[in-house]
């Protein structure tokens, strides 16, 4: 006993190998003290060698049964863990609990290893057994629920969720977990209910009251939704994806002064986000500070060259402007940049007719309609006297006629 404690004290002074010495006398002694491994793996694990770990633990569970077998697995557990073995850190919580159903720390373990290995048929199967033997293990209906939320069965997992707060009612993680299930089935209703109820049991967090937020968001109670994002602001007013959200809130109201202040607040944190910036111009624009608003909607092509969007935004806007030539010029840069999306021959067609450029703008039109016929809707919602030129009539009747509409 003496040997093992001096082991113990010569490995927190990081004596490794005078500790490994020590032990292998004290096992000579007494080779039944489960301590001897725990330290021997400490010490093999210190000094890198976590293969000899590994083979003294396994030969050490032969030798135990009970308490001592059940230690000597989560102590392998960790050894695998550090070994990044993640499938055999699973394989000894499941040992565990073939042992002992109802071990709380192999229970909380396994969750976590099975969302991490995707193991999730093989713990559904597991815990299955376990409420067949103990129905009233709230654990055991979690890690159910969790195991069939990973395979994206959220009917069953809010099922098993609703055993598990029915068995403790203050089971706040389940009613998380449940809020996030309801969210993905999309019923929002339910999804505030549960979330509103870990609310009451923990302390506020941000995450939750941007749940609910999210949840109003999606049933057009845009005021709800601000007021709960406000609330995870004033927890996490750091958070830049917070003060957007806010400002989205207002911009479907169009709020364009109130969004555009939560866009500062967003943009301060973080500036170059190209979905600030789309934002940010959007309001602009609908306040009529176009100057400010392609300013925006440039940094957004900057940073997307690719983003049909922006360059969407950037020349509806240098349309609503006036600027024609150079929305045609950036008509021709974002057919480059975007490799020729169909869009932009509308987009450059509706700026040479605009600037008397009768020809051009047909020619812009046919490649236009040969691309993407759909896409009239919005070449007629930026002009709609446009259909009143008999030439633009002829292309499109031939585009019908044609079947190509």
């Amino acid at each position: 006993m003496l040997m093992i404690k001096k082991a113990d004290l010569l490995l927190a002074t990081r004596k490794y190998q005078q500790a490994l010495h020590i032990l292998e006398t004290a096992e000579l002694f007494d080779s039944t003290d489960l301590n001897l491994y725990i330290l021997k793996t400490d010490a093999y694990l210190a000094l890198d060698q976590q293969a000899k770990a590994v083979e003294l633990l396994e030969a050490a569970l032969q030798l135990f049964e009970g308490e001592e077998r059940i230690d000597l697995l989560f102590e392998l557990a960790d050894v695998y863990d550090d070994y990044e073995e993640f499938d055999k850190v699973f394989d000894c919580l499941k040992l565990i609990l073939e042992e002992e159903p109802t071990n709380e720390e192999a229970l909380y373990k396994i969750c976590f290893w099975t969302d991490f290995t995707g193991r999730n048929e093989e713990s559904i199967r597991i815990h299955q057994k376990i409420i067949d033997a103990y129905p009233f293990n709230e654990l055991a209906w979690f890690n159910l629920a969790a195991a069939y939320q990973g395979l994206k069965l959220y009917e069953k997992s809010i099922d098993a969720y609703q055993y598990a707060v029915a068995i403790d009612e203050k089971f706040d993680y389940a009613y998380r977990n449940m809020g996030d299930a309801y969210l993905r089935l999309r019923k929002y209703k339910e999804a505030i209910e549960v979330l509103e109820k870990v609310l009451e049991l923990t302390r506020p967090e941000d995450v939750i009251y941007e749940a609910i937020g999210h949840c109003y968001h999606r049933m057009g109670k845009f005021a709800a939704a601000r007021f709960h994002y406000k609330k995870a602001v004033h927890l996490n007013p750091d958070d830049s994806k917070l003060h957007y959200k806010i400002a989205v809130t207002y911009m479907l109201e169009e709020q364009w002064q109130s969004a555009s202040k939560n866009l500062e607040n967003a943009m301060r944190i973080h500036r170059a986000i190209p979905e600030y910036n789309l934002a940010m111009g959007e309001c602009k624009m609908n306040l009529n500070k176009f100057k400010d608003a392609i300013q925006y909607f440039g940094m957004v092509v900057k940073h997307k060259p690719k983003h049909v969007s922006g360059w969407e935004a950037l020349i509806r806007c240098l349309l609503k402007a006036g600027y024609y030539e150079e929305a045609y010029e950036q008509c021709l840069h974002a057919l480059t940049a975007t490799e020729g999306k169909a869009i932009f021959y509308f987009y450059a067609s509706t700026s040479l007719f605009v600037l008397g450029k009768t020809k051009e703008a047909l020619l812009k039109l046919e490649a236009g309609m040969d691309k993407s016929p759909k896409l009239l809707k919005k070449f007629i919602e930026l002009n709609p006297s446009i259909l009143q030129n008999n030439q633009v009539v002829d292309i499109i009747a031939r585009y019908k006629k044609g079947k190509k509409i």
